[in-house]
């Protein structure tokens, strides 16, 4: 038996890596691996356990086929290294923090994708985008506009699992356990 891709989106600040970082060692404990993103952004940045490399290094590993997915987005590269295919291919499932722009991309090459769009309530994400302090001020604002063009009836529509990150990571991190689970029972 294949994995399962579970593609978790979700507007900047909405603690993506956070919960990611809260669910590893349980989500390891049911065989599902996190994969580690490739980012345009310095390694050294605060938040994403991510491998950093420049723009020029980026094409020139998404040119050679190195990643599975990978798309562009707020003047960042991001990739997904081909080797989760790997995984898949084992029978292990495999979490990317994916885009919410490229999950029709992603769902062309995987079509089976379990899509969990993290929610935040407004005031919360203003104040996490705030507190991380990458944006400039007016940046924040627009992320906040862009995020509130996706509600549930558009995610839903999307056949996308809502989880919302706006209660303790603790709490979030055991319902996307529950949702995982959840999806299992329903292959």
């Amino acid at each position: 038996m294949s994995g399962r891709l579970i593609y978790l989106m979700g507007p900047s600040g909405s603690g993506k890596d956070s919960l990611l970082e809260a669910a590893r060692e349980r989500l390891a404990e049911r065989d599902c691996l996190i994969a580690r993103r490739v980012i345009t952004r310095s390694a050294e940045a605060v938040g994403e356990d991510a491998i950093g490399v420049t723009p020029t290094e980026f094409d020139q590993q998404e040119a050679a086929g190195s990643f599975a997915l990978s798309w562009r987005a707020n003047g960042l590269a991001y990739g997904i290294p081909r080797q989760i295919d790997d995984w898949l291919a084992a029978g292990q499932d495999v979490l990317v923090n994916g885009s919410r722009a490229y999950l029709p991309e992603a769902r062309q090459l995987y079509p089976e994708l379990i899509g969990v769009l993290l929610t935040v309530e407004a005031a919360v994400l203003r104040e996490r985008l705030l507190r991380r302090g990458r944006e400039s001020l007016a940046q924040i604002e627009q992320r906040l506009a862009r995020n509130a063009q996706f509600d549930a009836a558009s995610a839903e529509r999307d056949g996308l699992h809502l989880l919302d990150n706006s209660v303790s990571i603790e709490r979030a991190r055991d319902n996307l356990l529950a949702l995982i689970g959840a999806s299992r029972t329903c292959a």
